[in-house]
């Protein structure tokens, strides 16, 4: 039996990297996290920008994004969280599908607080 695959932009992703999935939104941990319990929920259709999305796909990502926040902030035990989309190869953009980083964050984990922006956009999916 063939083990079911999400298409992620040019990557496969295999099914059992997928920690979370709701009928239109997948997420799974980045392979390239910025901080430990970094991860990015995806619609399950392949969708390069953002105002591609159906409104029924942004409800669902955004749903999806907020249980999933939740979750990651209790047990990373984080303070606060970062959640971007990088929208097109100019805003950072690396891979082609649409995407939303979630990020744990605690107090000191970076120098200055905005420098988290320069390493995400440093060859990050």
């Amino acid at each position: 039996m063939a083990m079911k695959t999400y298409q992620f932009g040019q990557h496969v992703i295999k099914s059992s990297c997928a920690f979370f999935r709701s009928s239109l939104t997948v997420a799974f941990v980045n392979i390239k996290p910025v901080l430990p319990g970094h991860v990015l929920v995806s619609p399950v259709r392949v969708v390069p920008r953002f105002k591609d999305l159906t409104t029924e796909e942004i409800t669902d990502l955004f749903q999806s994004t907020q249980i999933i926040s939740n979750i990651i902030e209790k047990h990373f035990q984080s303070t606060s969280l970062t959640i971007a989309i990088q929208d097109g190869p100019e805003a950072g953009q690396t891979v082609e599908h649409v995407h939303v980083h979630i990020l744990p964050r605690k107090q000191g984990d970076f120098e200055k607080n905005d420098d988290i922006y320069d390493k995400e956009t440093a060859g990050h999916a």
